[in-house]
């Protein structure tokens, strides 16, 4: 299992301002990990790594590798939604927590001040503090609980019919 650096956030406006940012932390720029910072910029939300290297036409290696050092350096972070790959987000930018439906796929973007009562909620009932910011809530959105049991149209999604093991 992954575990999320504990590490200052570096939030920035743009790619140059990230740039200028991790070179003044003395941190070298090669074009790839230039790349991999317009590509995060330039997505509209999270984003795999695999998706990042498919676009930018790098190897998939070595942009989990710059991923993995632009998070110890607070300009991203990673968030697992259901049973696919981990995505990459700008700190700052996608900084909410996310719901997962597991049969459609639909992602919703809440508000860390919108789940608070929930986390509140678990720290009263089971003295339990909560981070909803790793890992996504999994359930259903409205549209796939009204529908009856159907055949997954999400082929990562989870279902009691499907075989699955970790």
């Amino acid at each position: 299992m992954t575990v999320a650096p504990d590490v200052p956030r570096l939030v920035v406006r743009d790619p140059a301002e990230a740039i200028r940012a991790l070179r003044d932390s003395g941190l070298r720029l090669s074009t790839a990990r230039r790349l991999i910072i317009e590509g995060l910029f330039a997505a509209d939300g999270p984003i795999s790594a695999q998706r990042l290297a498919q676009d930018l036409s790098l190897d998939e290696s070595s942009v989990y590798r710059n991923l993995e050092i632009l998070e110890r350096r607070g300009l991203t972070r990673h968030v697992h939604l259901g049973h696919g790959p981990g995505l990459y987000a700008l700190v700052g930018r996608d900084d909410g927590e996310y719901l997962y439906c597991e049969r459609c796929g639909k992602v919703t973007v809440a508000s860390p001040d919108e789940l608070q009562p929930v986390r509140d909620l678990i720290a009263h009932r089971f003295h339990y503090q909560t981070r909803f910011a790793h890992f996504a809530i999994v359930g259903l959105c409205d549209a796939c609980d009204q529908q009856p049991d159907a055949p997954e149209s999400n082929p990562r999604s989870s279902s009691p019919n499907r075989r699955h093991a970790h």
